[in-house]
């Protein structure tokens, strides 16, 4: 049986890893990986893979950036060539960046079996481009692997057949603690970012790179104002997306001292930072779940989210996109310490 696995973006990869590694001890299995392109900075993909042990992919198709509908054709154009010429019999993809969706797309079109990895999530939110990309991919796909129960609720609320959806825990975990192990045996020093590290849970570690939030000034003044002030008795250490970077340039956002700018960082040193952290501040949906694996709190600065189980059992609050909004809810961590959370049922490295 061929299958061909899909990854195009930072958050792709770290789901592909342990998918790969196990795909390869299966008799009569040929996994081919797939590798779209969509992160093309070198910083952003190649030392991911680097990071997460993947190797060098089968087929590279150099999508690059451009709109939502210039890369989505362009991967949908050089993909289908891919399929023509392998003939698998399954595609394998994973999360919701648009590679998911093209090539799911492609697929089904093709005739080939779709399986789609962290099926079933939803936000509700018809303005983020993932959950257009969730939505449709379930709506194509013949398997769906769930992370969490409420992505099987979602799936059989839509009309998906019970029997076609399997809940699995999460693959992401299982290269997280792949890699916790991996770093435990490692001085972590070495990192070049390894002197920026205070003490522990003496400080904060932020990510922040939605175009919800980066992409109009006011809402990124807001949520700098918000944290310009956290960093008044937490410092913060900030690996700075390219696109944020970009919106800080063009929107003149002025950064406290105390918020550490970094440049993106590998999968290993970006965990060696946020492991030890007093809180995440976040808007990605991965570390919301990442550090409710390892019990780290964490304040997502969004409205809503597709990962609930991270409210509901984990480390995990939302704190909204404003300036007041965030305040209260660091108020909230402040005055209440550590939010205590479990981890979900089959998160389990396994």
């Amino acid at each position: 049986m061929k299958v061909l696995l899909v990854a195009g973006a930072r958050p792709n990869f770290m789901k592909v890893a342990p998918i790969l590694r196990a795909m390869k001890g299966v008799d009569d299995l040929e996994p081919l990986l797939v590798h779209t392109g969509q992160h093309y900075d070198e910083a952003m993909s190649a030392l991911f893979f680097r990071d997460l042990g993947i190797p060098e992919p089968d087929v590279y198709l150099e999508a690059g950036s451009g709109t939502h509908a210039e890369q989505t054709g362009r991967i949908m154009v050089a993909f289908e060539k891919v399929c023509q010429k392998e003939k698998p019999d399954w595609v394998v993809v994973v999360g919701d960046v648009n590679s998911t969706l093209a090539c799911a797309i492609v697929a089904k079109k093709a005739g080939v079996g779709v399986a789609h990895v962290e099926a079933g999530l939803r936000s509700r939110d018809m303005t983020m481009p993932e959950e257009i990309n969730r939505i449709v991919t379930d709506s194509i796909s013949d398997l769906f692997f769930v992370t969490e129960q409420s992505g099987v609720d979602n799936l059989l609320a839509e009309g998906k057949l019970a029997e076609r959806i399997h809940l699995v825990g999460h693959v992401m975990v299982d290269n997280l603690l792949h890699q916790l192990r991996q770093l435990e045996t490692q001085d972590g020093s070495r990192f070049a970012v390894g002197g920026y590290k205070p003490e522990p849970k003496t400080y904060a570690f932020l990510t922040l790179h939605r175009p919800a939030n980066v992409g109009d000034p006011e809402t990124f003044r807001g949520i700098v104002r918000a944290l310009n002030r956290i960093a008044e008795s937490h410092k913060i250490l900030f690996p700075v997306h390219p696109r944020t970077r970009r919106r800080i340039d063009a929107f003149g956002i002025a950064l406290s001292d105390r918020i550490v700018q970094l440049p993106p960082l590998g999968f290993q040193e970006s965990l060696y930072l946020w492991k030890d952290a007093a809180v995440v501040l976040t808007d990605s949906g991965g570390l919301q779940e990442e550090t409710t694996a390892l019990g780290v709190p964490c304040l997502t600065l969004r409205d809503n989210t597709e990962r609930p189980v991270t409210v509901t059992e984990g480390t995990n609050t939302l704190a909204g996109t404003t300036t007041e909004c965030i305040l209260a809810a660091w108020e909230a961590f402040c005055r209440n310490g550590s939010k205590a959370g479990r981890v979900p049922a089959l998160w389990d490295g396994r």
